[in-house]
């Protein structure tokens, strides 16, 4: 008998263990540090590309509109935030499944014990961590670089932030499916991430029903959040709700979109195709 003490994944008798979604939660969020760590160059290119978009924006919008820049400011910063948030959001999902699909490794994703669905929304969980961190590095920079300063209540600004960005992740979902079934649609995937500046901005004041869109209701809370110095406690309850039902929904409507693009690819027997 060997004197070495059995593992996590392992019973005492040696036989092995059936992994579980700890295990597989494990597993993906180190390889994504691994990521980071190993190929810090791209984690830093995206900073700044990020950086010199914003700063394109801000100093050329002060050229443009000067004053009329200035006094809506706090906004563009936190709709900003917001946006490269989302990107990260949606890319963490809709790009990973691309790649699997070009990469000819889908299926073998798919016949794992925890299927693909729950394996792209944890290397999504990751990315939005890794996405989290870096976009905070760019507000930061965006606070210095304009010299505004805003109210950063963690216990308010990142449950709002990762309720209004959940939506984004069913849309990646939605466009994953789609990436299965069509293969080459990058352009478009693409296409869609400059619609969330629309779905940023949307006037959910004047017009109500817009709160049903992804990350409008989101970023009108964070305006107020980061802007006024609202506290999550002094939102109403029905804002609070409401964030929450659409978040989940378009999670939900996302992924019964991959399920059913999934299924129709293996009936068309494309599925591993590209």
């Amino acid at each position: 008998m060997s004197n070495q003490q059995p593992t996590a994944e392992e019973t005492v008798d040696g036989e092995p263990r059936p992994a579980t979604y700890y295990h597989l939660a494990r597993a993906v969020l180190y390889r994504e540090y691994l990521i980071f760590v190993r190929y810090p160059a791209n984690a830093i290119g995206g900073i700044v590309i990020s950086v010199i978009f914003f700063g394109m924006l801000f100093y050329g919008g002060q050229l443009l509109a000067g004053q009329a820049l200035t006094d809506s400011l706090d906004g563009i910063i936190v709709g900003y935030f917001l946006w490269t948030l989302s990107v990260g959001a949606y890319s963490a999902v809709s790009n990973d499944i691309g790649s699997e699909v070009q990469w000819g490794t889908l299926e073998r994703h798919i016949t794992t014990p925890f299927g693909f669905a729950p394996v792209a929304l944890l290397k999504g969980v990751a990315k939005l961590v890794r996405t989290f961190l870096t976009s905070a590095v760019v507000l930061a920079i965006m606070l210095v670089l304009t010299g505004r300063s805003l109210r950063l209540d963690p216990l308010t600004v990142i449950p709002i932030a990762l309720l209004s960005i959940t939506s984004v992740l069913g849309l990646g979902f939605a466009a994953g499916g789609v990436t299965v079934l069509y293969k080459r649609i990058g352009s478009w995937l693409n296409l869609l991430q400059f619609g969330f500046v629309v779905l940023i901005s949307a006037p959910v004041f004047d017009l109500p029903w817009t709160r049903v869109l992804p990350l409008a209701h989101g970023s009108a809370m964070l305006q107020r959040a980061m802007v006024d110095g609202v506290r999550l406690w002094q939102f109403d309850p029905l804002d609070l709700g409401l964030l929450v039902v659409v978040a989940v929904g378009y999670l939900i409507g996302g992924y019964l979109v991959f399920e059913a693009a999934t299924r129709r690819a293996r009936r068309l027997g494309v599925l591993g195709d590209y």
